[in-house]
């Protein structure tokens, strides 16, 4: 089991809905949230995509204060070339020594994206996504290509240098379409999924792995989730209730509209799920949707003690999940609740604890006469091979 924080670069808030308890997103304040998170023992953090602070760049400017903590980044298929999404892949695993992660992003709003000078609706974003991830694995894959599709076009195309993880950082992606879920069967290594209870994540787990059997893959799985945990129940859904306090009957009406008419299917399951009524909010035995009431995206969370928190994780492991993706408000302190009350009954250690355990295991070797490898790049000479697409 793996356990990813969030970071979060639009800006963090004690309130959904309200403008007092807001925190900029400034680089000090993130830094800080990272090094906590690369500490505290998460294997890995999400930034996210859309109109504010751009994810690439404010994890360039965290490598060289975190140590072993990867970065989930989005790649925008629809926005970026898969050329230059490539080389940007290639040389940030390099640099951060093999610390990159890859969220596969087809898109946001039809709003959002004619910003951006983006205008394909829904499915053909997905075509576009299929088109651009063909492109892009074989270039990691050594190939010179000549590509020529309904949305993309490149000739000659080659990626010049390696990147550290082999063949390429993995690739994350979500999406409950079935053009997403396609997507997915075809090109990905790790499909998310946003919190819903555990028989919706169920059949949708099973279909993907089906689909993904008839390419002869299979993929991995995670999920996305906030977390609201303390040493009691009844402390933990205070604290839920109390983030959702100032948000009003008119906030809450006018996000479930917004969310209803969303292109996502993804989104429009999570408002599903409350349908804008708090007497609705806990949809499964510690799952509650009040995150949905007032935003967009992942809407739910894991609320209770660390005990009843680590079971409901457990029984999502057990259907195949093992990568959590969480996040909390504000997300420096909920980052501490998690990892303090819950890992020690998943069995994560914090960094300190995994590199005095490494230590002891050298010392072990180096008594024992024997060597060990710590890592390997090589390089395969010669002529790469060319390939049409």
């Amino acid at each position: 089991m793996e356990v990813f924080w969030y970071l979060p670069t639009q800006g963090d808030e004690r309130y959904i809905g309200a403008e007092f308890g807001r925190r900029e997103p400034t680089i000090g304040y993130l830094r800080q949230i990272a090094q906590a998170v690369d500490q505290l023992g998460y294997g890995g953090m999400l930034l996210g995509t859309g109109t504010k602070q751009e994810g690439w760049i404010v994890a360039s400017t965290l490598i060289a204060a975190t140590e072993r903590l990867k970065f989930l980044l989005a790649i925008r298929p629809s926005v970026m070339s898969p050329t230059l999404s490539a080389r940007m892949a290639a040389t940030f695993d390099q640099i951060s020594g093999g610390r990159l992660l890859l969220n596969i992003v087809a898109g946001g709003s039809s709003q959002q994206m004619a910003g951006d000078g983006v205008f394909l609706d829904h499915d053909q974003r997905y075509a576009a996504t299929d088109e651009f991830l063909q492109i892009w694995r074989a270039l990691f894959h050594g190939e010179t290509v000549n590509y020529n599709g309904t949305h993309l076009r490149v000739e000659g195309a080659r990626l010049e240098f390696a990147p550290v993880q082999q063949p390429y950082p993995a690739l994350y992606f979500g999406g409950s379409s079935p053009a997403a879920l396609q997507v997915a069967a075809r090109h990905i290594d790790v499909y998310l999924t946003w919190g819903e209870p555990l028989e919706q994540v169920a059949e949708k787990i099973a279909e993907v792995r089906r689909l993904a059997a008839e390419h002869g893959r299979t993929i991995r799985f995670g999920i996305r989730l906030h977390s609201i945990v303390r040493e009691t129940e009844k402390e933990a859904w205070e604290a839920a209730e109390k983030l959702i306090a100032h948000l009003d009957d008119s906030q809450i009406a006018a996000a479930v509209s917004r969310f209803a008419a969303s292109e996502s299917v993804g989104q429009q399951r999570m408002t599903k799920l409350h349908g804008g009524d708090r007497s609705r909010l806990v949809v499964a035995p510690n799952l509650w949707a009040g995150v949905g009431l007032g935003r967009g995206g992942a809407g739910t969370a894991l609320v209770g003690s660390a005990e009843n928190v680590a079971a409901r994780m457990h029984e999502y492991a057990a259907l195949g999940i093992d990568t959590f993706v969480m996040s909390g408000y504000p997300h420096l302190e909920e980052a501490y609740y998690l990892a303090e009350l819950v890992f020690p009954l998943l069995g994560i250690e914090p960094t300190a604890a995994k590199q005095n355990s490494l230590q002891v295991s050298g010392l072990s070797h180096m008594t024992n006469g024997g060597t060990a490898e710590v890592g390997n790049i090589s390089k395969n000479g010669g002529a790469l091979p060319s390939r049409s697409l």
